[in-house]
């Protein structure tokens, strides 16, 4: 009796311990909807849908740009260079501007929209990875586990939170894009994507998009890289140095 007691005692607490373990967040995979053509030259940091064109941000010393892009085509419309050999990063666009990261220069720029003409410098401290808007706060990533959020006029910095992933810290954190409340970011060196709720830095999501650029077409590309939240679910993704951008939808 004693020990059927304690048998049952110990499938109890099991079950209570299964039942206590919280979920992890939920496995997504990018369904492909379509196709566009994508400068393989550009080593893409940044990708953003606004008002009827695409901006695109470059790296690499000397050879960052700020770009427009046909977001029907792909086909590039204008360009700028960043200033020297500043290395491009993430952007986002606020109004009539847009903020440009740049890596490990110690400055973010603020460009004027229409005019693609650079209006100032701000110093901005650690590095610069990724950024979006998601309305009243800019979200930038730094390669840590952070997000930190910015002032959109003056770029001042005004909180922080952790990332974690089932509990543990996420790190290398690099592009992201802000839609419906979630911030979307490339993971990098890896071919994953993760949703995450800036509230409480928890991700709620994790896209496996291995394959999605066929071995056949990778070689001289570099990793994924790239998020332009289209509306209504869809994407487009695409990476550093890649032919092809892709149309997509995160599905289970």
């Amino acid at each position: 009796m004693i020990v059927r007691r304690a048998l049952l005692l110990v499938a109890v607490l099991a079950m209570a311990a299964c039942g206590a373990a919280r979920p992890g967040p939920p496995a997504l995979r990018a369904q492909v909807l379509g196709e566009l053509p994508h400068d393989p030259t550009a080593f893409t940091q940044g990708l953003e849908l606004d008002d009827g064109a695409l901006y695109e941000g470059t790296g690499l010393e000397g050879r960052s740009q700020l770009r427009e892009l046909d977001p029907a085509t792909g086909v590039l419309r204008r360009a700028a260079p960043l200033p020297g050999r500043l290395f491009g990063e993430g952007l986002t666009v606020v109004g009539d501007r847009i903020w440009q990261l740049t890596w490990r220069d110690g400055v973010v720029l603020e460009w004027d929209r229409a005019s693609l003409t650079l209006l100032r410098q701000v110093p901005m401290s650690g590095e610069g990875w990724g950024l979006c808007s998601d309305g009243p706060r800019l979200v930038r990533s730094d390669g840590t586990d952070l997000l930190r959020f910015h002032d959109p006029v003056t770029f001042a910095e005004t909180g922080s939170v952790r990332v974690t992933l089932d509990g543990r810290p996420l790190t290398q954190l690099n592009e992201l894009e802000c839609a419906d409340g979630q911030v979307w970011a490339n993971v990098w060196q890896t071919d994953r994507i993760v949703r995450i709720d800036p509230a409480d830095g928890r991700v709620t999501g994790v896209v496996d998009a291995a394959g999605l650029l066929p071995a056949d077409r990778r070689a001289g590309t570099d990793v994924l890289n790239g998020i332009a939240s289209l509306g209504g679910g869809e994407f487009l993704v695409t990476g550093k140095l890649w032919p092809t951008m892709f149309r997509v939808r995160f599905v289970p």
